[in-house]
């Protein structure tokens, strides 16, 4: 299970993204990025964020560390804005948190050029899980001490909000022609080489694990959290052997 801390102060709003994020301090005297279980998507985009940002570092991917962050609504009483304030009322439990990487600059395609390999790696994780927002007009993508690292994976796995469909959802092509690393002709064939084997049923196992049950318990159409772990797992399982062909819109990639 991911690391659990307690907030211990609410140091400001952070004005990107739809999910309205907050900076915050805990008692393990780390500094860390906060997604609100009551915001936006709800616990839902919180389940993504784990998913994705755990199997990514396991593919050897660089994300900002993962916790869960204990809050205290008692927090949100001095927050003068009121949609925050609400935010901190009702966030009560388990929320999650990502290290925050002082310093770090977004990413500026003009700036920062990025070889085949690591944009083919980038662009192939995020056809695996099917994410719409690494565009280039909002990247998610953070220079850090020299290296590009993956933030913000709320946005992925779609077929989750409707698990019905879930099977036809994850079946469908990868459109990347809008991604933030297409210009920089990703080598998609040798990642899929690469890390394709690496997605195996145990690997999504060790990831889905690291869900807390509570932001799985309630689901309709599950039993239990591990069966919501399980459907979690198959789609990523059966995308990570055939999704390097179905990536559609890299003019010049290899």
């Amino acid at each position: 299970m991911l690391k659990e801390v307690n907030a211990t102060r609410f140091i400001t709003p952070l004005r990107e993204g739809g999910s309205l994020p907050g900076l915050v301090e805990a008692d393990d005297f780390g500094t860390y990025v906060l997604k609100f279980a009551a915001a936006g998507q709800g616990r839902k985009t919180l389940v993504a964020e784990v998913v994705c940002g755990e199997l990514a570092r396991r593919l050897g991917l660089r994300v900002p560390r993962l916790v869960t962050i204990s809050l205290d609504p008692v927090l949100g009483l001095g927050e003068p804005e009121e949609q925050v304030q609400e935010l901190l009322r009702s966030s009560g439990g388990a929320n999650l948190g990502m290290d925050f990487l002082s310093g770090a600059l977004g990413f500026d395609p003009l700036a920062f050029p990025v070889d085949a390999r690591e944009a083919g790696r980038i662009v192939w994780f995020d056809a695996l899980v099917n994410n719409v927002d690494r565009s280039w007009r909002n990247p998610n993508l953070l220079r850090w001490r020299g290296e590009l690292w993956l933030i913000d994976h709320g946005a992925t796995m779609i077929w989750h909000h409707n698990w019905p469909g879930a099977e036809t959802s994850a079946a469908r092509p990868y459109d990347a022609s809008d991604h933030a690393l297409a210009p920089f002709r990703p080598d998609v064939a040798a990642a899929a080489a690469e890390l394709a084997p690496l997605v195996t049923e145990d690997l999504l196992a060790e990831v889905t694990a690291e869900i807390p049950d509570v932001w799985l318990a309630g689901e309709p159409g599950f039993d239990t959290p591990d069966d919501l772990r399980r459907a979690y797992a198959r789609p990523l399982l059966a995308r990570a052997a055939v999704i390097h062909e179905r990536v559609d819109g890299l003019q010049g990639a290899k």
